[in-house]
């Protein structure tokens, strides 16, 4: 079943399949994995994926596009579907156990990615591994590092808790309707390599924020609400640097010393 797509809610659809394919084998799904996928639409995903699991939950808010995906599904009852909008979605509904751990994919619209990813900082707990199609240019931004143009908050908070991986670009003409830009394929596999010193996710999520809120005032400026200049020297920081040029480590030091 054919489907219009909608610009309200950010709609291309995948179907090119040896993309299809290459972001199937790059999650590697297995039969016992607690997969989610974000916004399936059609099921171009959503098919190979039932081929490989005893289950599989996803996130769509298009009431339109669910009878569609169930029948491109063929009603497998593995399928269950959630009609709701994911920047509200409570991803601990479907934690079977304190242990749990999921697995996360999906093509998710440009215009609300960012939001995204961020509702899941939330859940990182609970995520084994996180497969996103994001347009190319938040790619960059979250895989960015110090002094680069496109380093900002996107970039910190996503690796804070996670180790980021782009894997392959993903072209226009492998969507329909096609978007005009280019697409990636991310992997993000969670660390305990930063996440375990951040001891206010609050006030850390804060701290970069206000760091990164106007690029080109300094540190003693944008963090002036929260943490003072001798606060920051006590971190090992100049507090006439400016955001762009902290790394990760850099923000928790201060994350520490101005709690």
């Amino acid at each position: 079943m054919q489907h219009q797509a909608k610009k309200r809610f950010g709609q291309n659809f995948l179907i090119d399949q040896n993309i299809i394919d290459k972001i199937i084998t790059a999650v590697n799904p297995s039969a016992q994995d607690h997969i989610v996928e974000i916004g399936p639409g059609l099921g171009a995903l959503t098919r190979p994926l039932l081929n490989e699991l005893d289950r599989l939950d996803v996130i769509e808010l298009d009431r339109d596009v669910i009878p569609k995906l169930e029948f491109n599904c063929d009603h497998d009852d593995k399928l269950h579907i959630h009609e709701y909008d994911v920047l509200k979605f409570d991803f601990n509904s479907l934690l079977e156990t304190d242990q749990t751990k999921l697995k996360i994919i999906g093509n998710l619209p440009y215009n609300i990615s960012t939001p995204v990813l961020f509702h899941l900082l939330d859940y990182h707990a609970h995520i084994e591994s996180m497969h996103f199609m994001l347009q190319k240019e938040v790619v960059d931004r979250i895989a960015a590092v110090p002094g680069n143009g496109d380093y900002g908050r996107l970039s910190v908070m996503i690796q804070s808790w996670f180790q980021v991986a782009p894997l392959f670009i993903v072209s226009s003409h492998c969507f329909s309707p096609a978007p005009k830009v280019e697409s990636a394929i991310l992997k993000l596999v969670p660390t305990t390599r930063y996440a375990g010193r951040i001891e206010d996710a609050e006030h850390y999520s804060k701290l970069v924020r206000l760091a990164f809120s106007q690029r080109r005032k300094t540190l003693k400026n944008t963090l002036k609400d929260i943490c003072n200049v001798e606060q920051i020297r006590q971190a090992g920081i100049d507090p006439g640097q400016r955001a762009e040029q902290l790394t990760v480590d850099d923000f928790l030091k201060l994350h520490a010393c101005c709690l």
